[in-house]
């Protein structure tokens, strides 16, 4: 086994990953994590722990976060899809990958960039995801019209202002609250590219993403969905609503977790997850 560091371009950006190699014609993915996330965080602990279990995998700096080029603290729900497209491109190309055996796994909203990539990309065989948000626009006006509207014109108005991700003592930030500071405020995420911040544009990007209506055009791909009975930041009920939508060979696995970031990095909940998503991987992506 043994890890790599690639590049490869999207949209002419370019990207830098770790590719944690299993063995050659292994069964691969890519990583998609949690909203501003880079590579050392959270995909990279589940990068590693698949390779562990047999799963090739790489981990990815998204477009203006990491290490990666393109606009920085900014999420470019568009421009991730394609950075998606050219991940599985990089893995389909690369010699100890058999193209035929490729998939993906997301982690937080990561999970609902990965139903929405496998919705389109025929070339992935199967989808894995984890502790995932699965937005829903429609959902999300369902609940309060008028609010949503107005959270959206308040976002559009500071679009190209920048707020921390995480602040500590109830203070605005994109993920407010002490748990994500919990996790990204300290010792836990430490990662030398990560930066505590993020545009307002980000938030109406995440705001008006619609992972939920993807499950559907899977079609025939195989889906798995794992969660946590108690998440206060991705809503365990979407998470069985697109489990509920997916067409093809679907699973759900629920886990005891108290918080949604307990699936980032705590066990048993980490190799309960890691577990799941390997087995179901080997299963459903064909023999070698």
């Amino acid at each position: 086994m043994s890890t790599e560091h690639v590049t490869f371009t999207a949209d002419g950006i370019p990207l830098a990953g770790d590719l944690a190699v299993a063995a050659d014609g292994a069964p691969a993915v890519v990583l998609t994590g949690p909203f501003t996330g880079v590579k050392e965080q959270v995909a990279g602990v589940y990068a590693a722990r698949l390779r562990d279990r047999g799963i090739t995998a790489l981990a990815f700096d998204h477009r203006g976060f990491g290490e990666s080029g393109g606009r920085r603290a900014h999420e470019d729900s568009q421009g991730k899809l394609a950075d998606l497209r050219a991940a599985v491109s990089l893995l389909a190309a690369h010699p100890a990958v058999d193209p035929a055996r490729v998939g993906i796994v997301g982690i937080c909203l990561g999970g609902g960039y990965a139903v929405r990539a496998a919705a389109a990309d025929p070339r992935l065989g199967a989808v894995v995801g984890i502790a995932g948000a699965y937005n829903s626009p429609a959902r999300f006006s369902a609940a309060d019209p008028g609010g949503y509207r107005a959270a959206l014109a308040s976002f559009l108005e500071r679009y190209d202002e920048e707020l921390p991700a995480v602040a500590p003592g109830g203070a605005p930030a994109a993920m407010g609250g002490d748990e994500p500071y919990a996790y990204y405020g300290t010792e836990r995420s430490a990662a030398e590219h990560w930066e505590n911040r993020v545009t307002y544009g980000s938030l109406h990007a995440l705001m008006t993403f619609d992972a939920l209506s993807a499950a559907p055009l899977l079609t025939a791909t195989p889906l798995l969905v794992v969660h946590g009975r108690t998440d206060a930041y991705c809503a365990p009920e979407l998470a069985a609503a697109v489990h509920a939508g997916a067409t093809g060979p679907k699973e759900i696995r629920w886990l005891d977790a108290k918080q949604h970031i307990d699936l980032y990095d705590q066990e048993p909940y980490v190799s309960q997850a890691a577990d799941a998503a390997a087995d179901f991987l080997h299963r459903h992506l064909g023999a070698a």
